[in-house]
């Protein structure tokens, strides 16, 4: 019997900055003929019609109508990572083509990311490292301690996954939990984690030391935390965000200057932690820890 062939699967790149991991080749092809872009864009009149997926990492290949257009058996896109937001998911679906995700597959790593940036905001561990490393460093400074998480109060605006599992760890840490969601969770759900729902926003800003977004990015949380919500926040509070960049309003890290100016008394202050997406790097993240 003559062995079948294995489906044809389009991919951007093996390699490099954003292609498929290497160490993932040798798995992948026992399932899958990979073909990269540029043999596809080589050998398009053999190929177009062979390829019945694409694998996108790092967005990439972009599924573009032109692309669409050129692959008339295409069954599914698959995405690594859980968001979609950049995916025309209309557009795929007037071809007929399924999306396929992994919604689930980093909820502990961002949620442990998140702690960490709080964790390292609170205790001013960059600055801290920066000092201790310093050739010119003969003291710690009593402030550099800074401030207290357990007990603290911490805000989480979305409680799916992600934020089920920050409140987990931030039960740990012995932390009051106030949390907004569309929908309340199951009471069972809360007292595990002896989180508050709040319904209105303005009550969960208005009462946390901490308040982390950790939102799907949506036509409904798109420019969702702005000038406005930063002004309900205490005076002393710490943003940080885990979600895509754009949940927070374009205008809200100039508006965060102008506010520390008219807001801020004393050592303490507010923090805007800005998680990369694709066009912030990690350095962004670590520069953002230091306080202003």
């Amino acid at each position: 019997m003559e062995e079948q062939e294995l489906p044809y699967v389009l991919i951007d790149t093996i390699g490099g900055t954003y292609g498929v991991h290497e160490d993932h080749v040798e798995f992948l092809k026992k399932h899958f003929n990979l073909i990269t872009m540029k043999e596809f864009l080589e050998n398009k009149n053999r190929l177009s019609e062979k390829i019945k997926a694409i694998y996108m990492w790092w967005h990439k290949p972009a599924a573009n109508q032109e692309l669409l257009h050129s692959l008339p058996n295409l069954k599914v896109i698959a995405t690594s990572g859980a968001g979609l937001d950049h995916l025309d998911l209309k557009l795929i679906s007037s071809f007929g083509v399924k999306v396929a995700n992994t919604p689930f597959a980093v909820c502990n790593v961002t949620a442990d990311l998140g702690m960490a940036l709080m964790l390292a905001s609170a205790r001013r561990l960059v600055e801290g490292c920066q000092i201790a490393v310093s050739p010119n460093t003969e003291h710690f400074a009593d402030g550099l301690l800074g401030d207290d998480v357990t007990g603290a109060t911490l805000g989480i605006i979305g409680m799916g996954s992600i934020g089920y599992m920050v409140a987990k760890r931030a039960k740990a840490f012995e932390m009051k939990i106030l949390y907004h969601n569309r929908n309340q969770r199951k009471e069972e759900e809360e007292r595990a984690v002896g989180a508050i729902y709040c319904k209105k926003i303005e009550d969960l800003l208005q009462q946390s030391d901490f308040v982390m977004l950790v939102v799907k990015l949506t036509p409904q949380t798109d420019k969702l935390f702005g000038k406005k919500e930063l002004e309900l926040m205490k005076p002393t509070a710490t943003l940080i965000n885990i979600s895509r960049g754009r949940v927070q309003n374009d205008c809200l890290p100039t508006t965060m200057q102008f506010t520390f100016n008219a807001r801020v008394s004393g050592k303490k202050n507010q923090l805007l932690i800005l998680v990369p997406t694709l066009k912030f790097s990690v350095g962004t993240v670590i520069a953002g820890l230091s306080r202003f």
